[in-house]
Order: C-alpha cells, then sequence, then structure tokens
C-alpha cells in the first residue's frame, strides 16, 4: 500500500498538475482491494472505451468531463461523481483541462 498522505490531509486538486497534450496519473494508494488514482488531462484529451474488472468512481475535481458508459453520455462539473459499473464499457473526453480522482472499489 502507497504512503503518499499517510497521517496527513491531503488536497487532491492540487497534488497533480497538467502537462501541454497529456494525461497525467498519480496513484495515491493502491491494494488488491482497491485504489485512487489521480488524473490531469490537458483540453482535447481522451481515453479510450474499455472495460474493466471492478467498479470505479470518477470525482471530477476541476473542468468539465464527458463521461461515456455503456453508449449513454454523461457530463461531469467540479465536484460531481459518477459510478463506472464493472465489465461496461466506458470512455472519457475533456471539456476544458480536468483534474479527477478514480476510486478504484
Amino acid at each position: 500500500m502507497s504512503t503518499v498522505f499517510a497521517q496527513k490531509v491531503l488536497n487532491l486538486k492540487s497534488s497533480i498538475e497538467y502537462q501541454e497534450n497529456s494525461i497525467v496519473s498519480k496513484t495515491i494508494t493502491e491494494n488488491k482491494d482497491s485504489s485512487l488514482t489521480l488524473f490531469a488531462l490537458d483540453n482535447g484529451q481522451s481515453i479510450a472505451a474499455h472495460s474493466a474488472p471492478v467498479d470505479a468512481v470518477i470525482q471530477v475535481l476541476e473542468g468539465i468531463l464527458e463521461v461515456m458508459i455503456d453508449e449513454k453520455y454523461y457530463t461531469l462539473n467540479e465536484g460531481e461523481i459518477i459510478l463506472m459499473p464493472k465489465n461496461l464499457p466506458h470512455a472519457l473526453n475533456t471539456k476544458s483541462k480536468v483534474k479527477m480522482a478514480l476510486f478504484k472499489v
């Protein structure tokens, strides 16, 4: 298990920075059952449709993100979350620069 934030308060939004024309990821904690990963996506970046064997929750920390889950589209703004059920195809498209947290549960 990662100890990036052991015994201290962590501000997720300020814990990751953007890189031009890139997707940056930073694992905060991970074990066999769950993980928390931060992402900073520059405007215009996307993650192609794929599925995962576990449920995951996205929380937008900054910006506007379009999420496709099983052919349905949702727009998430700062502070909003969505559950991506296991084994369903999902994809992400930025509508601005986006910082997000991905919780695998």
